[in-house]
This record gives C-alpha cells, structure tokens and sequence, in this order.
C-alpha cells in the first residue's frame, strides 16, 4: 500500500518532460527501462487483475506488457500519451488472456471491508458495494472499460480519450453521465 501512494504521487509529481527523459534513457539503455516499470507497474497491474481477477495470471500479464513495452520503445512514437501507449498493450494483453480462457470476470471485489468495530457499518458497506458491484457488472464493456482505466488505472480524461480514440472532452462527458446513471441506480436500489 505505501509503495502505490509512493507509485501515485511520483507519476503526479513528474512531469511530460521526465517522462520523456525515461523513454529516451530507455531507448538508449534497456535497463533503464526499469524507471518507467517502477513508475506505472503498479497501475497496470491494478487495471489487469481488475480483468482477469487471478492475482498469478494478472502479474504473468503485467511482465507481459513491461516486456512488449520494452521490445517496442524505439517504435513509440513521442506524443505525450506514453500512459496511454502502455494501457494498450495492458489491454491487448488482457484480451489475449480472455481469448485464452474464455470467461471474464466481475469488476468491483468484495474485500473492501473495513476492519470497523462497527458490524452494522460493515454490513452496509457490503450491502452497498454488493449493489454497485452487481450494477457495474451489467454495464456494456466499453462502459465497464472506461470505470477500470479511470480508477484502477488512474489515467487522467486525455489518456483515456488517446487510447480509446476519442475527445478528451467526449469522455470525461460520457464518465460523469456514467457514474450520474450509476449513482441513480444504486439510490433506486434503497441501499
């Protein structure tokens, strides 16, 4: 857990310009590809195993995409979307994956409850993120795609956009209706 909020607030603190150093350390010297692996394996993995929901095939998955990444780094091409770049090959892996086993499996897992002393907080919360859950599972994919990489992936709207081909603005449109419709159906829902 440290290491993540280590991991989080390093990608906030960097700059493009850093990143783009990286790369270029990278291209010159492959072990040094290990910045930008320190940097973003975490939220890859996160976004991985939010697919595939099996911890040994989800880091199978993310060296996957580290080594994929790596084989490729003289090709990307630098247009300030290198998250982006990388969550593509996140997702191909995971596709590959699901092309392998075929079977996908639920977004939200259950294990987010507190260690509260409180039995009747827990219960609601389970209540609560069992209704969501059951909610975010019956959403389209490319709805339940966008959920995973703005929160378990933690790309920001113009990365999405980049990766899914579309506006920044067009989908920071279509994430707030999403979590408005979602938030509307969990309240319908009197948990």
């Amino acid at each position: 857990m440290v290491e993540e909020t280590l991991t989080t607030k390093l990608k906030t603190e960097l700059t493009e310009k850093s990143v783009t150093q990286m790369i270029e350390a990278a291209r010159q010297d492959p072990l040094k590809f290990g910045d930008l692996y320190l940097l973003y394996a975490q939220p890859i993995y996160r976004y991985l195993y939010s697919r595939i929901r099996n911890i040994p095939e989800a880091e199978d998955a993310t060296a996957q995409t580290f080594l994929a990444a790596l084989e490729q780094i003289q090709k990307y091409k630098h247009d300030g979307y290198f998250a982006s770049w990388l969550f593509s090959i996140a997702r191909n892996k995971a596709m590959d994956y699901f092309r392998k086993q075929r079977k996908e499996t639920s977004l939200i897992e259950v294990e987010f409850i507190s260690t509260d002393a409180n039995l009747l907080t827990q219960v609601i919360k389970t209540e609560r993120i069992t209704a969501l859950s059951g909610l975010i599972n019956k959403l389209p994919e490319e709805e339940q795609e966008l959920i995973r990489l703005r929160y378990v992936g933690e790309l920001n709207f113009a990365e999405i956009g980049y990766l899914l081909g579309k506006k920044e603005d067009t989908v920071k449109k279509s994430f707030y209706r999403l979590l408005a419709r979602l938030k509307a159906q969990l309240e319908d829902s009197h948990v």
